[in-house]
C-alpha cells in the first residue's frame, strides 16, 4: 500500500510540475524540432508508417514527443506537442503549429512508467472544429480509434467513415495504433506566445488567421508534413 501511494504521489507531482512550469522560447522551439524528428523517423520506415491514403485525407496532424505515462492500477498521461492543419494559402499547405497538451487518466492493471511518442491525424473539417475548442475530450467530443499501420496498407473503411481522429504510438521501437479515448487535448497558450511573440489563440492559428513565424523549426515541420502529405483527397461520403 505504501509503495502504491508513493508511486501515485510521484506521478501526481510530475504532472503538476509539468503543467505549471513556465515556457522559455527556446523550450517551445525545441519541442517543434522534437516533433519533426519523431514524425520523420516514423514515416521513414516504409512498412510501418501511417498509410499514405490516410495521410492524403488528413485535415490535421499532431505529434507529441515523449508523452509521459505511469501508474499503479490508476494511470496518468501528460505530454506537450504540436498540431497543424491544412491551409492552401500557405507555401507548404499547412498552418503554423499550435502547441498542445495531452492529459488523461486510464484505469486497468498497470504498473510503472515510461515515455511514448504519439502521432494523431484528424480526418475532416468537423474534427478540426473540435480542436478549436479550449479543451475537448478525445473519443467523447470526437470519435477516435487506433489507426491502421502500414504505408501501403488499404485504409479501413470504418477508419475513413466513422473516426474523426486516428492515433498511433511508438515505444521501444514498436509502432502501432493506440486508442486515446478519454484523453483531453487543450492548447498551451504560454508556448504559443513564446513561438509567435504575442498572444494568439489556437482557433486563429489552425484557422489560418495567424502567419506562421519565420523560425527554422517551423519551416522544417511544414516541409516534413508536405513531404508525406503532398495531396489532399476529399473525405469519403459519410465521413
Amino acid at each position: 500500500m505504501k509503495v502504491r501511494l508513493l508511486i501515485l504521489a510521484a506521478i501526481g507531482t510530475m504532472f503538476a510540475f509539468a503543467a505549471k512550469t513556465g515556457t522559455k522560447p527556446n523550450d517551445a522551439v525545441r519541442r517543434i524540432d522534437a516533433a519533426v524528428t519523431v514524425f520523420h523517423e516514423i514515416m521513414a520506415t516504409p512498412d510501418k508508417g501511417i498509410p499514405q491514403d490516410l495521410l492524403e485525407r488528413a485535415q490535421c496532424v499532431g505529434v507529441v514527443p515523449s508523452l509521459k505515462h505511469g501508474g499503479f492500477i490508476i494511470g496518468g498521461k501528460y505530454g506537450k506537442g504540436v498540431l497543424a492543419c491544412r491551409d492552401s494559402r500557405f507555401r507548404y499547405g499547412w498552418t503554423g503549429p499550435s502547441t498542445i497538451r495531452i492529459e488523461g487518466g486510464s484505469f486497468g492493471f498497470q504498473i510503472g512508467g515510461g515515455e511514448t511518442d504519439l502521432v494523431f491525424i484528424v480526418m475532416d473539417k468537423s474534427g478540426q472544429e473540435k480542436l478549436m475548442q479550449s479543451k475537448f475530450t478525445i473519443g467523447g467530443d470526437a470519435g477516435a480509434m487506433a489507426g491502421p499501420v502500414g504505408r501501403s496498407a488499404s485504409a479501413q473503411t470504418d477508419a475513413l467513415m466513422h473516426a474523426k481522429i486516428l492515433s498511433y504510438s511508438r515505444a521501444r521501437g514498436i509502432f502501432a495504433g493506440i486508442a486515446l479515448t478519454g484523453a483531453t487535448l487543450r492548447p498551451d497558450d504560454d508556448d504559443n506566445r513564446a513561438i509567435y511573440g504575442r498572444d494568439v489563440t489556437q482557433h486563429d492559428i489552425l484557422n489560418g488567421d495567424v502567419k506562421p513565424p519565420s523560425i527554422r523549426a517551423v519551416r522544417r515541420l511544414d516541409q516534413e508534413l508536405n513531404r508525406y502529405t503532398p495531396k489532399h483527397k476529399k473525405p469519403s461520403v459519410g465521413s
